[in-house]
């Protein structure tokens, strides 16, 4: 941050905020702002819940769940266009829940992590078998 602009702000919390001196109030929220930016696992955390909040991407990592699959296989599965499934296993991707390679012409894809192959299997046993 540019010296002109920190002394801009600093200002300002003088203004709006009395609940310390404008400079040490500065200090501390940058501190905070530190602390909240190493957490990055919240970000994996919410890359994850946006992945998983679709009905469409939870079929999608059943079935590779099941074995990989390439995009048109996929397609089948989920009746749906190449367009929107592409969609969906980017978002995948994007959380690290799925990984793509190529075999021909073709992108497969599969699980990334042994450990969400588990948590599948509890969810498919837990939740849909009677």
């Amino acid at each position: 941050m540019k010296a002109e602009r920190k002394e801009e702000l600093i200002g300002m919390l003088g203004s709006c905020c009395l609940k310390d001196t404008p400079l040490n109030y500065f200090k501390k929220l940058r501190e905070k702002g530190r602390e909240l930016q190493s957490l990055v696992k919240f970000l994996n955390l919410a890359n994850f819940g946006s992945a998983i909040s679709s009905r469409e991407r939870l079929i999608l990592l059943t079935a590779l769940n099941e074995q990989d699959l390439c995009v048109c296989e996929l397609e089948i599965i989920l009746h749906k266009s190449q367009s929107t499934v592409s969609h969906h296993l980017r978002k995948l991707e994007r959380a690290k829940l799925i990984k793509s390679y190529k075999k021909g012409n073709y992108t497969y894809y599969h699980l990334e992590k042994e450990k969400l192959r588990e948590i599948i299997d509890f969810l498919t046993t837990t939740f849909f078998e009677n």
